[in-house]
């Protein structure tokens, strides 16, 4: 059956444009400048008139931490994904530091057979490295998985890959991408220990960038880098935070992703926002933070994800050391980076970016044949607030924002998974498929 979306604003593979989308089942059936003819009009079995909202692909976020399994009673599946598709994520990609961890795969299988059942958002799961999972990693179907994640240094979950020979094999024969949380174990150690003994404990939350440095992230990425380079490996180097980062990525073998917070906010923030803002790796200086916005612009960095990662408000109290790190952003990332840069710049960092780089099925753009993931956006000014969020943790980062845009209805797979403030609990997605 087919249904008519029209009178709006298509955002798509860098034009801005009046016109319309056919969607016939689960599919694009076309994308036309202008207004719908009246043949077009009456075989569609609905018609919806957006009135010059923007026609834009769904969102795919390659970077989420939906807390499921193990950390359940601060997020899961189902909760995280209906606050996706309400923010205009049609399509996800979530992390491996559960508890237990995602490094087998039954439990990776396990995730999957959840989503299925509970999720309105399609999805992907990443499967984890470890220094003794290798032999696991090499019979993964990367057809079926987005990839490896790997952390080089700790966060939330305690995962760390350490020995340099896994890495280099890692880069060497799996043949997916390598995604990587880069920071140096050695160099986060060796400040904390530092500052420790000169303050105590007790260290307020000032020490979080001086701990996990600007030194730290460079000198993992570095190395990480150059591995890949001589290796010849698909690297992917989640949330850069540093301006001396950028070089290293060169578009090729190493790609690199910007996230919500850093590109929003810089240290002067912690003072306003506390531990709201408080994430692995730290938020950086203002001069790192137009470093990002301008690599974005210019392609340098390809993707734009969210490191959704919730905890709670108890959770998020106390000093450097205590307060736990990340902070929800799935819902208001589209809205928020449209405070930030032009739509078409947005699509193709939010949309298009993350189909290209992982090679998705189908999906990111608005094209005859591809899945019908859609986000219909209005120009509609209004302040974020913590009683607007979805996510069980119930709080945002970007609480009192102000931004000019409202996700107004999400498709995915041509049906409407949300629309009006509501969540449609009957819509399913699918599991991504990737052309590898």
């Amino acid at each position: 059956m087919l249904r008519l979306i029209y009178n709006g604003t298509v955002v798509n593979e860098g034009r801005v444009y009046h016109g319309y989308v056919v969607l016939n089942d689960d599919v694009i059936a076309q994308v036309e400048a202008g207004d719908p003819g009246r043949d077009v009009m009456e075989h569609a079995y609905e018609c919806i008139n957006v009135k010059g909202a923007y026609i834009m692909p769904g969102v795919i976020d390659d970077h989420v931490h939906f807390r499921e399994p193990g950390m359940t009673h601060k997020a899961d599946i189902a909760s995280e994904s209906r606050a996706a598709v309400a923010g205009g994520v049609t399509s996800y990609m979530d992390m491996p530091n559960n508890t237990p961890p995602t490094t087998t795969i039954d439990r990776l299988e396990a995730k999957y057979a959840k989503a299925a059942q509970v999720s309105p958002a399609n999805y992907s799961f990443y499967i984890g490295a470890t220094n003794t999972n290798l032999d696991t990693l090499e019979q993964v179907d990367y057809t079926q998985v987005c990839g490896v994640k790997a952390f080089l240094g700790t966060s939330t979950g305690g995962m760390l890959l350490s020995d340099p020979e896994v890495a280099r094999r890692l880069l060497s024969d799996l043949g997916t991408i390598i995604a990587v949380h880069s920071e140096d174990e050695s160099i986060i150690n060796a400040n904390r220990k530092h500052y420790v003994s000169q303050y105590g404990q007790d260290l307020p939350l000032s020490f979080h960038e001086k701990i996990r440095s600007a030194e730290a992230c460079y000198e993992s990425t570095r190395r990480i880098t150059e591995l890949a380079r001589e290796c010849g490996g698909r690297l992917h180097v989640l949330h850069v935070t540093t301006a001396r980062e950028l070089p290293l990525i060169d578009g090729h073998h190493v790609t690199g992703e910007a996230t919500v917070a850093h590109l929003l906010f810089s240290d002067d923030d912690y003072a306003r926002l506390g531990n709201r803002i408080k994430c692995n790796p730290a938020v950086k200086t203002a001069a790192d933070r137009e470093a990002l916005r301008q690599a974005v612009i210019e392609g340098r960095l390809q993707v734009i994800g969210t490191d959704h990662a919730p905890h709670l408000p108890a959770e998020k109290q106390g000093g450097c050391l205590k307060a736990a790190s990340g902070m929800p952003m799935v819902q208001f990332s589209l809205v928020a980076m449209l405070t930030l840069f032009r739509p078409e710049l947005v699509v193709a960092r939010m949309c298009h970016g993350p189909a290209s780089l992982y090679h998705i099925e189908g999906r990111g753009y608005l094209r005859r044949g591809c899945k019908a993931d859609l986000a219909i956006v209005a120009p509609e000014p209004w302040t974020i607030t913590d009683e607007s969020v979805i996510s069980k943790c119930h709080w945002t980062p970007l609480n009192g924002m102000q931004v000019q845009h409202r996700v107004k209805m999400t498709i995915v797979n041509g049906q409407v998974a949300y629309a009006d403030g509501k969540v449609n609990e009957h819509c399913r997605g699918q599991r991504l498929q990737f052309n590898r």
